[in-house]
């Protein structure tokens, strides 16, 4: 049922006999003002999955393949940067331009969340790959540490972005029932994209088959070549019906909830009267005031539980990844050419820890999974990297007891994705997500970089297990933060695990 009455709550005008199905006016947008009743999201989530919705997460969630990519690359391709007789980068030059990219991820997650809000999902999310393809591509022209770290900085901002537009979409268009484990395959997929940035590093990085320096150019315009292959993908993906929802557009939103119910099941539902439904009033855009007032009161807790969760897996991954390659090469003598293949065997626990966890989310439940996860994370974490520091494991032993202790921190950091972006409402879900992405990680994860390639240079194993000890606490911590404080919010609908702002009793 979708139903438009006047500002003050006061019946509408009797409908013209043409409305659409289920009473959606055929006149367009509501005005501002106006309130709306709805039964859209409660179609959305009857739904059975189908061929759509596989195809959404196929366009939109290889954003991540693209991060792993790029990620993967910038790791890999360290000692590369090192030996170019152009660049010349020393380590902390290697962790200053790391830190740049997870800086432009920041600012990048912020700006382009708060558009997202305001102009639509669909709009922001060619905005933002349109800013990475630009940016890598000009990453393989830069010619010293100041112009690597600028474009990486504004790659970064892309896929910060992109996180953003994309992690917002895909909530609202999942059924509820698939929600958890969807997004917690589609945050693992990464690690599909690492492990092509490690496969690829091999060839691009081996001197007799590519010159040293322009091996890992090439490496950069490849990630842009993909991006654009991408960019064709996203074409037929509609704007999420929620956010049209909210703005008024009710016809609009009709029509595609519509199209997604044939293209599901083969033919329109038969119209009920029993779903659930949602009074929102039409709003243009929501103040940040409004913003602060959610976040520091209305939901100051559900506030603390996300900023714990995504500053413990931003230092816990971005510390012990971005410099994977360093450790390798500076502790264990691996060559530069193949530090690929120790990646690809971490990559495949990392993407197979949320594929095999992931229905447990939906099944045992949020709050006991994810506290498991990251516990698990920062003890097994402890044991490795004492093994570690006492140089009791070989190369091969360390990249299997990292490949154990992601496949189980891999879960945890896509759970906190999805934390952050399901239990907020819906009119700031995009720049809820991107406010706790650049928290988490101007907190845990900028820093991280540069302050292990610092113990890294430092020729310490004490050091570097001392770093390893403090990512390892903040993961525990988070642990007990979420099982005291956790929202319990499997196969529940968006709207009841977070009431709109604009909702109406």
């Amino acid at each position: 049922m979708t139903e438009t009455v006047a500002a003050d709550g006061s019946a509408p005008p009797t409908a013209p006999s043409d409305a659409g199905p289920r009473g959606a006016a055929s006149s367009g947008a509501a005005p501002f003002g106006a309130v709306v009743e709805t039964d859209l999201p409660a179609r959305l989530d009857r739904l059975p999955w189908g061929r759509f919705h596989t195809l959404v997460i196929a366009a939109l969630g290889i954003t991540w393949i693209l991060d792993g990519l790029e990620v993967t690359l910038a790791g890999t391709l360290a000692g590369a940067l090192k030996e170019s007789p152009v660049l010349h980068f020393s380590n902390a030059d290697v962790g200053f331009a790391t830190s740049a990219y997870l800086l432009g991820a920041v600012l990048g997650a912020v700006g382009f969340g708060w558009l997202t809000d305001r102009l639509g999902r669909k709009k922001l999310f060619f905005i933002t790959l349109a800013v990475y393809l630009t940016a890598t591509a000009a990453t393989a022209l830069t010619w010293d540490v100041w112009s690597f770290a600028a474009m990486r900085f504004l790659t970064g901002a892309g896929i910060g972005g992109e996180y953003t537009a994309i992690n917002s979409t895909i909530q609202e268009l999942v059924p509820a029932r698939y929600r958890g484990f969807t997004d917690l395959v589609v945050n693992g997929s990464f690690w599909l994209g690492a492990a092509a940035g490690a496969l690829g590093s091999i060839i691009v990085l081996d001197p007799a088959v590519i010159h040293p320096e322009y091996g890992w150019r090439i490496a950069f315009l490849i990630g842009a070549a993909l991006g654009l292959v991408i960019l064709l993908m996203r074409m037929w993906i509609p704007e999420s019906p929620r956010w049209l929802m909210t703005h008024g557009r009710l016809a609009e939103a009709e029509a595609i909830v519509a199209d997604i119910e044939r293209q599901v099941t083969g033919r329109r539902p038969a119209a009920t009267d029993d779903l659930p439904t949602v009074r929102l009033r039409v709003r243009r855009y929501t103040p940040l005031s409004a913003v602060a007032e959610t976040l520091l009161v209305r939901h100051r807790d559900r506030a603390l539980i996300g900023l714990a969760l995504m500053a413990a897996q931003a230092f816990f991954f971005n510390a012990v990844f971005f410099t994977y390659a360093l450790v390798l090469t500076d502790f264990y003598g691996v060559p530069i050419g193949t530090v690929g293949w120790y990646i690809l065997p971490f990559s495949v626990g990392n993407f197979l820890g949320p594929v095999l966890l992931g229905r447990l989310f939906d099944t045992l439940g949020r709050r006991p999974m994810i506290a498991f996860t990251y516990a698990a994370s920062g003890v097994l974490l402890s044991v490795s990297g004492l093994l570690f520091l006492q140089a009791h494991i070989t190369v091969v032993q360390q990249t299997l007891a990292w490949s154990i202790v992601f496949f189980f921190a891999s879960a945890a950091a896509s759970a906190a994705y999805l934390t952050v972006s399901e239990t907020f409402p819906l009119e700031i879900r995009a720049l809820t997500i991107a406010v706790f992405y650049a928290l988490g990680t101007g907190i845990g994860g900028v820093a991280g970089p540069w302050l292990f390639g610092a113990l890294i240079d430092s020729g310490s194993r004490a050091s570097v297990f001392a770093g390893y000890l403090f990512g390892a606490a903040l993961m525990i911590a988070a642990a007990a933060v979420h099982w005291r404080w956790g929202v319990a919010a499997e196969r529940r609908s968006l709207e009841d695990v977070a009431r709109p702002l604009a909702a109406v009793e």
